[in-house]
């Protein structure tokens, strides 16, 4: 179970800056349908949350969310680390962004899919060996791909580089689940760097996963 949370890290934290670049916050709301009789969509839902707010400045972003289990999330360009702090540990884990973790067989872009926020979207879709993923986005809210050449983790360069936009909406499958992740605002916000900062004394150590 722990890989499987740790996978839907991975592609939560791939939600970035848009912009010229975008910078601000993005609200988000989630639902699971579970894949595994272990566990019930209900519980995927309390543990990883049902909602996700995102900040987002230049190559760097923070999320926070609502579950038992998956507390906070940062990604630092300057060290391309991403790091996920859960309830059931004192210390933030890591994780080596570059490492991509998985593999994307194909990929395909089509335009004009759905609305979101009354934004028009195209859609990308990854075919990975995990499993597939979705995306719809809106090119207005951009992203520039090259802050993120090195954040393999996740699948979101091979995402970014397609898009050149933050995703309004999500639908990622895996073996466990299919999370379904809606953007419900966009609110630009000038950003202090120091949201984008470790909590003081905090332990960090490699992620085993």
């Amino acid at each position: 179970m722990r890989s499987c949370i740790y996978f839907f890290v991975a592609v939560l934290l791939s939600l970035k800056a848009f912009g010229q670049n975008f910078e601000g916050e993005i609200l988000y709301t989630n639902t699971f349908k579970s894949k595994t009789p272990q566990v019930t969509s209900d519980q995927w839902l309390a543990m990883l949350g049902s909602s996700q707010e995102y900040w987002i400045k230049g190559g760097d972003y923070k999320t926070i969310s609502n579950g038992s289990m998956l507390q906070w999330q940062l990604y630092l360009q300057k060290d391309n680390k991403s790091y996920v702090k859960m309830s059931n540990s004192e210390k933030a884990l890591w994780s080596d962004a570059s490492i991509q973790g998985d593999e994307v067989t194909k990929a395909t872009l089509n335009k004009g899919v759905l609305k979101v926020l009354g934004y028009s979207c195209d859609e990308v879709i990854l075919i990975c060996k995990s499993g597939v993923q979705k995306y719809y986005f809106n090119s207005s809210l951009s992203v520039d791909p090259t802050l993120f050449a090195q954040h393999k983790y996740g699948n979101w360069y091979d995402y970014v580089k397609m898009s050149k936009a933050v995703p309004l909406k999500m639908v990622i499958e895996t073996a466990q689940f299919v999370i379904e992740s809606t953007a419900t605002e966009v609110k630009p916000l000038k950003l202090t760097k120091e949201l984008f900062e470790l909590p003081k004394g905090i332990q960090t150590e490699k992620s085993p996963y």
